[in-house]
């Protein structure tokens, strides 16, 4: 590497609190919005599609668009594009406005989120030693400061947009101080724009759309569930989130010493097991300190899941790691992509804890294919 080595880890370590944070802090107003914008669950659901489907339609180019301009330009430019979309979101007049809003903020955070893991991986692989874990634990503190920060402001009556600025202003500025640490490449030249996953970084794709469709569902649908069917107050409705990503937070620091201690499989199982018992202890005990500690379990058990399998990602030779790392990386926000979605339209059919506890049955799935995904 060219550039400072510690410059070049503390760029990554910001974009991956700016990525949570701008993921986030927008997550405690879904409640506020919904209202404003009369939505039931379905409708909620449907344009909550957008946000997926932005990230999804950029997302497998990103890898390639990294390795022709390197990570530096990429992540800027598609940071800048997310800084645009919250605003328009947070003060969205109409269900159309807010749909389009929410589309740009996936493309935005997709193409950010793929070409970060690129960085993450180069940077790891020069360093010697393991550090995804510690990366991807920068992404929860952002996630606990945005969630955090919006959660308390609204507490305060700050009205939304105001919120948001405090909040999204600094964040976006840290990242464009660092933009030296920034990779000015990205991945091997000469690779084709997008190939699509093969052998197992397919499996290892689909084991990161369970775990994205679980993270998005505490993201959009815990405060919904919290006030909507335990009675929370709605300005206090993204405790739930802040719990998950605090737990999710403390996981990753120690991520790295966890998945020494425990290796990868028993890391990816034990996680698995505690994210669904998360998930069904939110979904079938009809109190909201209960469910609030069923997301504090899920945040614990999916802490370090994403990370080892974006690590085993960039170790397999079955693909360039720049293009598994946007296949894998799509497949994960396709769980964004059609997850809301689904609990909205499950939840109107049947009830939200309902469809809650399906999502914690459908991560017992990264249990089972812990040895394929982790191997050699």
């Amino acid at each position: 590497m060219q550039d400072d080595p510690k410059r070049q880890h503390f760029a990554t370590r910001v974009v991956f609190f700016f990525a949570g944070l701008a993921l986030a802090c927008w997550a405690p107003l879904i409640p506020t919005l919904r209202q404003n914008l009369r939505l039931d669950d379905a409708q909620l659901g449907g344009l909550l599609l957008c946000l997926g489907l932005g990230s999804v339609t950029t997302m497998l180019f990103s890898g390639g668009l990294a390795a022709r301009f390197g990570c530096r330009r990429v992540i800027l430019t598609a940071g800048a594009l997310a800084s645009v979309a919250l605003p328009l979101i947070v003060s969205a007049p109409s269900p159309v406005v807010f749909g389009i809003s929410l589309f740009l903020l996936g493309a935005g955070i997709g193409t950010v989120d793929v070409v970060m893991n690129i960085q993450a991986i180069i940077v790891e692989r020069a360093s010697g030693r393991s550090m995804m874990s510690g990366f991807h634990a920068l992404f929860s503190v952002g996630g606990v400061a945005g969630a955090g920060a919006m959660t308390g402001l609204l507490a305060l009556k700050v009205a939304p947009l105001p919120a948001l600025l405090a909040i999204l202003v600094p964040a976006a500025g840290m990242v464009a101080a660092s933009w030296r640490g920034l990779l000015p490449y990205g991945g091997e030249t000469g690779t084709p724009v997008v190939a699509l996953p093969r052998g197992r970084v397919l499996v290892i794709g689909a084991m990161c759309f369970v775990m994205f469709l679980a993270e998005a569902s505490v993201a959009d649908w815990s405060g919904i569930l919290l006030h909507e069917s335990r009675g929370l107050e709605k300005s206090l409705a993204g405790i739930g989130y802040v719990a998950f990503s605090l737990t999710m937070t403390l996981g990753r620091f120690a991520g790295d010493r966890v998945v020494e201690a425990l290796g990868a499989v028993r890391t990816l199982v034990f996680g698995g097991l505690a994210t669904a018992t998360g998930f069904a202890v939110a979904a079938l005990v009809p109190s909201w300190p209960v469910a609030v500690a069923g997301y504090l379990l899920v945040g614990a058990g999916a802490a370090n899941v994403v990370p080892v399998l974006f690590s085993a990602a960039g170790r397999q030779s079955a693909m360039p790691s720049n293009l598994a790392m946007a296949g894998v990386t799509t497949m994960g926000y396709a769980g964004i992509l059609v997850g809301p979605a689904l609990i909205g339209f499950f939840a109107r059919a049947t009830s939200l804890p309902t469809a809650t506890l399906g999502v914690g049955l459908l991560t017992l799935a990264v249990v089972a294919t812990a040895k394929l995904t982790t191997k050699s």
